[in-house]
């Protein structure tokens, strides 16, 4: 092993690197991490609002503790949790939402995926279809939002996505399972 040490990267370079980047090599490159991770987008909202003020919001009648406007009851008390966004950032009205979590031919390539991994079989029932693109959307949301859980491992999603996707794929009797903590 030799005596000399290798300058590897540290907080000081990584500060050194950015501190000299244009204006406009700053843009690109958080383009490039949106286009990377959406889910950053949050992050650089929550961050501009911790900065610059969001205007206080009351929630939604008979849902005090919404404060994007878009969520509705939820039958538990773990359920009854908003994006936190204000109502003009809502997560459930950000295209990268309807892209993902809404969009039909995303969801149809994933199930016909998870199908031929899981060897569940077609679509056999009246609701079936709309119950698979429900669960297919709740998947979507949790690994663009969370990443990778690993089995047994669950969070719950914003009510106000939970509606949206409910109300793109509706349960034909209006009986929705809710959530199932893990094991």
């Amino acid at each position: 092993m030799s005596s000399t040490t290798s300058e590897s990267p540290t907080f000081s370079s990584d500060e050194r690197l950015i501190g000299e980047m244009t204006l406009e090599e700053h843009r690109e490159l958080t383009t490039q991490l949106l286009e990377r991770q959406p889910g950053l987008l949050f992050d650089a909202l929550m961050m501009h609002q911790l900065r610059h003020g969001a205007p206080p919001f009351t929630g939604v009648q008979g849902v005090p503790w919404c404060t994007c406007g878009n969520c509705r009851d939820m039958p538990t008390d773990r359920e009854r949790i908003c994006c936190g966004q204000d109502p003009a950032h809502c997560v459930s009205r950000l295209p990268h939402f309807s892209q993902y979590c809404l969009e039909e031919g995303f969801l149809r390539i994933h199930r016909q995926y998870r199908e031929e991994l899981t060897v569940f079989g077609q679509v056999r029932g009246p609701g079936d279809d709309n119950r698979e693109y429900r669960y297919a959307a709740y998947r979507h949301f949790i690994f663009w939002q969370h990443g990778s859980l690993g089995q047994g491992n669950r969070v719950v999603i914003p009510s106000c996505c939970v509606w949206s996707i409910r109300d793109k794929f509706p349960d034909p009797t209006g009986h929705y399972t809710g959530f199932i903590p893990g094991i």
